[in-house]
């Protein structure tokens, strides 16, 4: 598409086609406007002809053009003769205006074929507009495919909601996605679309004053977007938040505590409101189609059924309402939460009704609770699948904000951790969602699901910026304990909440960053944890918040380590003692010399003692793509060992048979490989942020940690290895953590505290290997 684009806030007068003179802009005038120029020059492009009409649908259709969006558009005709050669004179110039074009040549009956066995069809054909051509030939298609859309809608919203359905899993829920598709994620501009067939059908009132308001902020904010990168996209990523939230004219608020501190995460926060209005509303609109769908069940008066699910909650028509009783002038202030629960371990959906009158009437809750919430809370958060749309439910009228103050700064709150897939808010009900998989793995199950839905209270405030002295696994440990205590738990138990908060990165933390045979590492993990019942939660809040991150936030070989952590952890509280670090494979330690073992995700390499062979073997493995997770560098009896534990960078394997011969050549100091691993590595340089260097003292029984912070990159352990190596110190382990882009390497450096003048030095090789 020929593009005269350009970056600023000055749109309007843009041309974003050539030849068409389509006009730039955000908003709906620039959308009608843009609608109009396609409609004059399409108009220009059918020569007068009977029994022929050029219909359009889509974007075109509902007159919403994003600036860089396709043209749909169907050649309607009553058989008349030359059809296809028209069809050609019409298509062939819009190609060449490098637009994108789906097309179809139809007659009426055959367009209403079609619809009747595709669902997305007929709901094409809703928003059919007559752009040249035979007006009447038009109005018979338009007539007709929503006179048959309405008789047919109930039974159609069936295979509809499927579809979407299986749509919302692919692309997953816009409100709560840091990297949402604004169309197609759920409650994206598609279902919008769905709201108005729904809506044209009858069967609810799906297009509300709020759900318009919504749809029109979505569409400006795909125009934006579409400025932004200059060609059609719907996927907000990252790196464009900011200038789309400035082509939007929004803000973000300064104050940190606030959540907000950049423009980016108040576009976030806005998208994230108005995609829970669209999905709420779609949500209540498939409902009311079951409803008519199945019909009503009614007893013997004639009215519809009501039963008894729980203290002052009914079933009524297919969804939960309040008990006759439960309506007075002092409503029992944990009435809300007890509905929640009632939905969440039933299934059943809050009526819309029942949903505002608790929002108008319940009373807040007192300090501290009374046992009926707090129990309702822990039912609630362990309800398994039905929690999520109880939670979001109970969110879109207000409740969560009156039993959790906190709520309101946490919700829609960005992370801006690559690993992370959720808004902050979401991520806390995940998390717990996740916990209750585990709840039968502790004793405290409910301190379980209270600690995994706490344990991020502390993100987004002042103390939890990058390289602040505190994370937010501190910043929040005293606001949960708060909270747990608000909520009428024992002081004891609150203290336990906190704990978990503050320690729930100690277990991944330290199983990928320290070397868990040494005696001070599982001391101290020991002596922070204190008792075998918050190692069991925390190990259980672990793969929980892991689970509610995202894929990238676990593996097989960190789960590995952290139970190997947590098992050692465990004999020592139970014992008193240190375990015992494992013995050598004895497989390297007899042998000739050089000793290569390739099995599974370990590489083990003995050879004849030397400086430097951890460096070789890391290079050496850079080389074949892998990537080393865990190195442990040792001498008996005069040979050197070398253990790795490694991944494909790529996914791909790497050929044990090169690698192996590679080995044997490297460690015997064969010239040409060494040649090759520095060439590599130089070749693999990474780039980002100025990398870090941070001494700990005392971390280790015979050495200091060396831990270094930086963007990753292929090579660089051996990079930083032979850098350490020609400075003069040695490495007997090393740990790999990656997060996203970057990575937290520990080295494990033999001897004694470094002088000022020592650690100068070394740091300075080691940044200059970086």
């Amino acid at each position: 598409m020929t593009s005269l684009i350009k970056k600023s806030t000055d749109e309007p007068d843009l041309l974003i086609n050539e030849v068409v003179g389509v006009p730039g802009g955000i908003g709906q005038a620039a959308r009608t406007a843009r609608a109009d120029a396609f409609d004059r020059w399409l108009a220009g492009l059918l020569p007068p002809r009977d029994g022929v009409a050029l219909v359009a649908v889509g974007g075109l259709g509902r007159r919403q053009c994003a600036p860089y969006g396709d043209l749909d558009l169907v050649l309607l005709h009553a058989g008349v003769p030359g059809i296809d050669e028209l069809a050609a004179a019409l298509w062939y110039p819009v190609w060449d205006a490098n637009l994108r074009l789906d097309h179809s040549v139809r007659t009426v009956a055959e367009a209403l074929s079609v619809a009747q066995d595709d669902v997305k069809v007929a709901l094409g054909l809703l928003d059919a507009r007559l752009v040249a051509g035979d007006p009447a030939l038009a109005e018979t298609l338009a007539r007709s495919a929503t006179d048959h859309w309405r008789r047919t809608a109930v039974r159609q919203l069936g295979p509809l909601r499927e579809l979407t359905t299986a749509r919302w899993q692919a692309h997953g829920e816009l409100a709560f996605l840091l990297e949402g598709d604004l169309k197609e994620a759920a409650g994206g501009l598609r279902d919008v679309g769905i709201l108005r067939a729904v809506a044209l059908a009858g069967v609810t009132d799906a297009l509300r004053p709020a759900v318009r308001a919504a749809h029109l902020r979505l569409l400006d904010t795909r125009d934006a977007l579409h400025h932004q990168v200059g060609r059609r996209v719907d996927r907000l990523v990252a790196q464009e938040r900011d200038g789309v939230a400035a082509r939007l004219g929004l803000r973000g608020a300064p104050e940190a505590a606030q959540g907000t501190g950049s423009d980016g995460d108040a576009l976030l926060r806005r998208i994230a409101g108005d995609a829970r209005t669209v999905r709420h509303a779609l949500d209540d609109a498939f409902r009311a189609a079951d409803r008519l769908r199945a019909g009503r069940r009614r007893g013997a008066d004639g009215r519809p059924l009501r039963r008894p699910v729980a203290r002052d909650v009914v079933e009524h028509d297919g969804e939960l309402v309040l008990a006759r009783t439960a309506i007075g002038a002092r409503p029992d202030p944990s009435l809300s939460l007890r509905v929640a629960a009632a939905a969440a371990t039933t299934g059943l959906p809050i009526a819309r009704a029942t949903c505002e009158w608790l929002a108008a009437y319940c009373p807040p809750l007192p300090t501290p609770w009374p046992v009926e919430a707090r129990s309702a809370l822990v039912t609630l958060l362990g309800a398994g699948p039905g929690l999520l749309p109880a939670w979001e439910t109970c969110d879109r009228y207000g409740l969560i904000d009156g039993w959790l103050p906190e709520w309101t700064r946490m919700r829609s709150l960005p992370q801006h951790n690559p690993v992370h897939r959720f808004t902050l808010d979401r991520h806390l009900v995940q998390a717990a969602f996740e916990a209750g998989r585990r709840t039968r793995e502790v004793d405290r199950p409910d301190l379980l699901l209270l600690g995994a839905f706490l344990h991020d209270i502390g993100k987004g405030l002042p103390g939890d910026e990058p390289g602040a002295a505190a994370d937010h696994s501190v910043v929040g440990a005293p606001i949960a304990e708060a909270v747990a205590t608000r909520i009428g738990l024992p002081e004891d138990e609150a203290a336990l909440i906190g704990t978990l908060v503050r320690l729930h990165l100690l277990l991944p933390d330290v199983a990928t960053r320290r070397d868990l045979a040494d005696p001070v590492t599982i001391g101290r993990v020991a002596e922070a944890v204190g008792d075998v019942t918050t190692l069991d939660l925390l190990h259980a809040l672990v793969r929980a918040d892991a689970a509610a991150t995202g894929p990238a936030a676990w593996s097989d070989w960190k789960g590995r380590l952290v139970a190997e952590l947590v098992a050692r952890v465990r004999t020592t509280l139970d014992t008193g003692a240190v375990p015992q670090p494992p013995a050598p494979d004895p497989a390297l330690v007899a042998g000739p010399l050089p000793v290569v073992h390739l099995t599974g995700d370990r590489v083990a390499v003995a050879a004849a003692d030397r400086r430097g062979l951890l460096a070789t073997v890391a290079g050496c493995l850079a080389l074949h793509r892998l990537e080393v997770l865990a190195a442990d560098a040792s001498t008996v009896d005069g040979r050197a060992l070398v253990e790795c534990r490694v991944q494909p960078r790529y996914g791909l394997p790497a050929d044990p048979v090169a690698l192996s011969a590679d080995l044997r050549r490297a460690v015997g100091g064969d010239v040409s490989v060494t040649q090759r691993l520095r060439g590599r590595a130089l070749a693999a340089r990474g780039s980002g942020a100025e990398p870090r260097v941070v001494w700990h003292r005392d971390a280790a029984t015979d050495a200091v940690l060396l831990e270094l912070r930086a963007a990753d990159a292929a090579g660089l352990l051996y990079r930083v290895t032979s850098a350490l190596d020609a400075a003069g110190a040695h490495v007997r382990a090393a740990r790999i953590s990656t997060l996203g882009g970057d990575v937290v390497d520990a080295f494990y450096l033999v001897g004694g505290w470094p002088d000022d003048d020592e650690r100068d030095r070394l740091e300075a090789a080691v940044l200059a290997a970086v």
